[in-house]
C-alpha cells in the first residue's frame, strides 16, 4: 500500500518500482494493475516500428524531444530483444533516450521482449498502462524491428508510425504482407538518402491503389530526417490528424474497447494456460510420452486430446 500512495503522489522511483514489479509478473503484481486500471485510458499511445536500421530510435528522441517542448509528459517503451542468456536488452543503453529521461517531462523504460511474437515485450500493455495512471499524456512504443510480424503493435496503440529508409530495398514488396496495413502514417527517413523520393512515391501509390470506404483513414507518407530533426513537426502533425480522424468517427473508441476485450480474454488464456499446464504435470510422464511418440507408438494429435480429456474429466 505505501508503493501505491507514494505512486499516486508522483513519486517516479515508485513508478519504476512498479513497473519492475510489472514487467516481472512478481507476487502481487495482478493486484496492482487493479488499483492503477481506475486511473487508465487517459494518455494516447503512438507505435513506432519497422526494419532494422531504420532510425527509430532517433525519431522517437525527436518526438519525446518536440512533445516535451509543447509541455507534454510523455513516456518511452522501447523493446528491445532480449539476450538469450540473461534474459536482459540488448540495447538498453541509448545514451539520447537517458539523457531525456533526465528531464521532468519524459520517462524513458528499455524493456526485453523475452521472445515474444510480434515484436512486443508481452509486459509492455502493463507498462503502458502503468504510466497511464501515473499522468503521463502520450506514450511512445518503440518496436524491436524484426519485420513483417510486428502485427502485435496494432492492438497496443492509437496511432502506428511505420519507418523505413531508401536501403530497405523494393519496400512496396516487402510491406504488403504486413506493416503497409497497419501504418497510420509511413515515414521515409534519411531522405537525404539516394532513392528516398521515389520510394516515398512508390508507398504512395501502393496505398492509393488500396480500396477503402469513405470512413476510413488513408495511409499518409512523408519523409524526415531525423538525425537533423527534420520532418518531426510534420509528422506530430500528422499524427494529431489521425487520432482527430478516429476519434470524430467513433474508431478510436471502439479500438479502445477492443483492445479491452483482447485483454480480459489475453487474461484469462493465460491463466487457463498455467493451470492446464499445472494440472497435467502432476497426472502425466512426459518423458514417457515424448518416447512413445518418438517410437511412433502415437503422435502428437492423440497424444493432444487424451491430455485435454485428462484435465477436462479433473475439473
Amino acid at each position: 500500500m505505501e508503493l501505491i500512495e507514494r505512486f499516486f503522489s508522483g513519486d517516479i522511483r515508485a513508478l519504476s518500482r512498479v513497473i519492475t514489479l510489472v514487467e516481472n509478473r512478481a507476487d502481487g503484481f495482478r493486484e496492482i494493475l487493479g488499483q492503477l486500471s481506475p486511473k487508465t485510458g487517459k494518455a494516447v499511445k503512438i507505435g513506432i516500428t519497422g526494419p532494422p536500421g531504420a532510425g527509430k530510435s532517433t525519431l522517437v528522441y525527436c518526438l519525446a524531444s518536440l512533445l516535451s517542448s509543447k509541455g507534454q509528459k510523455t513516456g518511452i517503451i522501447a523493446v528491445d530483444p532480449s539476450s538469450p542468456f540473461t534474459g536482459g536488452a540488448l540495447l538498453g543503453d541509448r545514451v539520447r533516450m537517458g539523457e531525456l529521461s533526465g528531464a521532468n517531462q519524459v520517462f524513458f523504460r528499455s524493456m526485453a521482449s523475452r521472445g515474444a511474437t510480434g515484436g512486443l515485450s508481452s509486459a509492455t500493455d502493463n507498462v503502458s498502462a502503468v504510466l497511464d495512471a501515473f499522468g503521463y499524456q502520450t506514450i511512445l512504443i518503440e518496436t524491436v524491428g524484426v519485420g513483417q510480424v510486428e502485427l502485435d503493435i496494432i492492438d497496443n496503440c492509437d496511432s502506428v508510425v511505420v519507418v523505413v529508409v531508401p536501403e530497405s530495398g523494393d519496400a512496396v514488396q516487402t510491406m504488403k504482407a504486413g506493416l503497409l496495413e497497419v501504418a497510420d502514417v509511413l515515414v521515409v527517413n534519411k531522405a537525404d538518402r539516394q532513392g528516398a523520393d521515389s520510394l516515398a512515391q512508390e508507398l504512395k501509390h501502393a496505398i492509393s491503389l488500396k480500396k477503402i470506404s469513405e470512413e476510413s483513414w488513408r495511409t499518409k507518407v512523408m519523409t524526415t530526417q531525423a538525425d537533423k530533426s527534420i520532418g518531426i513537426e510534420q509528422l506530430y502533425e500528422l499524427i494529431q490528424e489521425h487520432l482527430g480522424f478516429i476519434k470524430a468517427n467513433h474508431q478510436f473508441d471502439n479500438h479502445r474497447r477492443e483492445q479491452i476485450k483482447k485483454k480480459i480474454l489475453a487474461i484469462l488464456s493465460h491463466r487457463f494456460r498455467r493451470e492446464f499446464l499445472e494440472r497435467l504435470a502432476d497426472r502425466v510422464d512426459f518423458e514417457k510420452i515424448i518416447d512413445d511418440v518418438y517410437r511412433g507408438k502415437t503422435d502428437p494429435y492423440r497424444i493432444s486430446d487424451r491430455l485435454y480429456e485428462t484435465f477436462t474429466h479433473s475439473q
